[in-house]
């Protein structure tokens, strides 16, 4: 979920590794239409505006910890940074992604304009614009605007003709204890209701200030991967699309720039291989 000003001279083996480094240095050593499905969770350019933290003594039960607004310098970029950074690297997704594989992103309000317009530019096909419902989302402190409640995700393909994975069968059948909008043997709909909250073994080796539960991503893979594809991950954050592809039996191919959330990915994946 960050990005390297210098990246590294050389890249390792990628399948099954996680590549401490930049995106798309790991991307030129890819092959053109050499991955079946990308989960994207990059920079929301969100860091702007002042200071926010909560401490959870003070009251407000339900939210279950302290809270401080992500504040990051590689999230806060010109909108001139941010679109070149966009292209750069949807640009390289569309090279490695195989006409019949997915494209999932992640944004808010704040980028999601900017990826859609982007996507566009490509020839970069969106298929549906779903609706992350978060139940639990904190409230907005500042009491002038209404409470963020949601996140988007953009599901698209690179293909000429609409050769996508869909698990249409499992979609429909699928229900899920938390999702109050989701019943068995109903199609599935672009809201989803999925609490943001983590499961004990999702945290117990650190945490990304903008990590997702894990639960997400299993239903993204569930709905467009199959066992054996290969999972790329240009914006690996704490590791969580990387477990959520070992847990489904697919290959994963990812890059991060932090080490310190690269050390938490790894030890998460270790884990996950004596589970």
């Amino acid at each position: 979920m960050t990005r390297a000003a210098t990246p590294p001279a050389e890249v390792a083996s990628p399948l099954n590794a996680l590549f401490h480094g930049d995106f798309l240095v790991l991307a030129a050593r890819l092959a053109d239409d050499s991955v079946d499905v990308v989960i994207a969770d990059p920079p929301y350019n969100a860091s702007k505006g002042g200071d926010w933290t909560w401490d959870a003594k003070a009251g407000l039960p339900g939210f279950g910890g302290d809270w401080k607004k992500v504040d990051q310098t590689w999230d806060d970029m010109s909108l001139d940074q941010y679109f070149g950074f966009t292209l750069a690297w949807l640009g390289e997704v569309k090279r490695v992604l195989k006409p019949t594989g997915s494209l999932w992103v992640h944004g808010t309000y704040h980028n999601i304009g900017v990826i859609n317009v982007a996507m566009q530019m490509l020839g970069i096909e969106i298929i549906n614009e779903v609706a992350w419902y978060k139940r639990n989302s904190f409230p907005n402190l500042s009491a002038r605007r209404l409470t963020a409640s949601h996140e988007t995700i953009l599901w698209a393909h690179v293909g000429k003709t609409r050769r996508y994975r869909f698990n249409y069968d499992w979609a429909k059948a699928a229900s899920f204890p938390e999702d109050r909008l989701k019943e068995a043997g109903k199609q599935m709909r672009t809201v989803w209701d999925v609490p943001n909250n983590k499961a004990r073994d999702e945290l117990a080796h650190g945490k990304h200030p903008t990590q997702k539960p894990l639960r997400l991503a299993e239903r993204i893979l569930k709905l467009s991967a199959a066992p054996g594809q290969v999972c790329l991950v240009p914006f690996a954050g704490a590791g969580t699309e990387c477990v959520a592809a070992v847990r489904e039996g697919l290959d994963f191919i990812a890059a991060e720039v932090d080490e310190a959330y690269v050390e938490i990915a790894r030890r998460r994946l270790a884990a996950e291989a004596v589970r």
